[in-house]
């Protein structure tokens, strides 16, 4: 227990539902002895929010998307602050930091800055310098004043340290250590599987597109919602093949892990023109690794580092849908001639959050 008990606001923009990243970090706040409340948002669909170790509350907006979503978000954000007692705010991203950035100067609180991406490097603000010059101003201007700074990938990590020479903490979106899972598979035929945002850059399109060059005994599992759900349910009912592409939407945690652990191999697949995305490394990069399956990735240079030491995935030069297919069918020959048991569990050793809360323990404890 620390000599000093806090409390924390730890401040997103989601709906909290589906956010595991969040959910461990308030956790392992919590479990330390502070007293730890998770601010989001709520949206019209969302749905109820299962009780934690740590108190939720949602803020509702009038604005759901664009510039006036974020400065509704950020005023709201900023008047419930205001009225609550708290001794740190941990902000997520660069969309809650403004108003974390205004508490620390108007009650003279402290503010953690946690990075899960580079925000303004990120694919919807390609093709837009306008939006795009708008959030780097705010990111110079904010992330100065930060006391502690962590972000998700020793390259993005680098990036912020030049760029604003302040020092980034890693600390790894990595999951729990599992048990295994010996639950009947979900789905009665072999499949592939993307889990996450369906969101812009995630190649989720090229694989519907690979798919005719896929052996065809396999399916193409996709677990989650996002900003192109609809567009991408549109293209999925006009090919011929769509009956070998499953939207599930979101499922609870434990049902994700279930249809992980029965995946023929789980699929990361990244547009390297973001910035964002070529310095990341996602959280189902090893939410397969846990679940003991190979990926497919980009090739790009956090995964490239791992596979290289431990052998459990391919990487895809580009997101062409033909070499997609042609990296997903060796995957597959190759899982037939191959056993990395030992090599997911040296793996699942190391990159599992036993190891990165106590990061962020001697973090919170720099602050006491």
């Amino acid at each position: 227990m620390p000599s000093q008990n806090f409390t924390i606001y730890c401040t997103v923009t989601n709906d909290l539902h589906q956010d595991q990243r969040m959910k461990r970090i308030c956790t392992a706040l919590s479990e330390l002895g502070h007293s730890v409340v998770l601010v989001g948002r709520v949206k019209d669909h969302s749905p109820d929010i299962n009780p934690q170790k740590y108190r939720q509350h949602r803020i509702k907006c009038f604005f759901n998307k664009g510039f006036l979503f974020y400065a509704e978000y950020n005023i709201r954000l900023f008047f419930y602050l205001m009225t609550r007692h708290m001794d740190l705010v941990y902000s997520v991203d660069m969309d809650t930091l403004p108003a974390g950035w205004c508490i620390k100067k108007w009650k003279h609180k402290r503010v953690i800055f946690d990075a899960h991406e580079y925000f303004s490097e990120v694919p919807e603000l390609i093709g837009r310098p306008a939006v795009k010059k708008f959030w780097s101003w705010l990111e110079n201007f904010l992330v100065q004043d930060v006391d502690k700074a962590i972000t998700v990938s020793p390259g993005l990590a680098e990036i912020f340290q030049k760029k604003w020479e302040k020092h980034f903490h890693v600390i790894l979106n990595v999951p729990e250590k599992q048990n295994q899972i010996y639950d009947p598979s979900p789905h009665p035929r072999p499949y592939i599987l993307y889990q996450g945002m369906l969101n812009k850059g995630r190649g989720i399109e090229e694989v519907m597109d690979a798919m005719p060059h896929i052996d065809e005994k396999l399916d193409f599992v996709i677990i989650g919602e996002g900003d192109l759900s609809e567009k991408l349910r549109e293209k999925s009912s006009s090919l011929p093949w769509s009956d070998r592409i499953i939207f599930s939407g979101w499922l609870p945690p434990a049902e994700i892990r279930i249809w992980t652990a029965h995946a023929a191999l789980g699929l990361n697949l990244l547009n390297a023109q973001s910035l964002s995305y070529f310095y990341s490394l996602a959280n189902k990069f090893f939410d397969y690794m846990h679940a003991g399956i190979p990926s497919v990735n980009s090739d790009l240079p956090e995964y490239r580092h791992i596979l290289n030491q431990y052998p459990l995935g391919y990487m895809v030069k580009d997101l062409q849908p033909e070499n997609i297919a042609t990296i997903i069918n060796l995957a597959l020959q190759k899982l037939k001639t191959s056993d990395q048991k030992e090599n997911f569990i040296k793996a699942r050793d190391i990159f599992n959050w036993d190891y990165e809360k106590l990061k962020l323990k001697k973090i919170i404890s720099s602050l006491l």
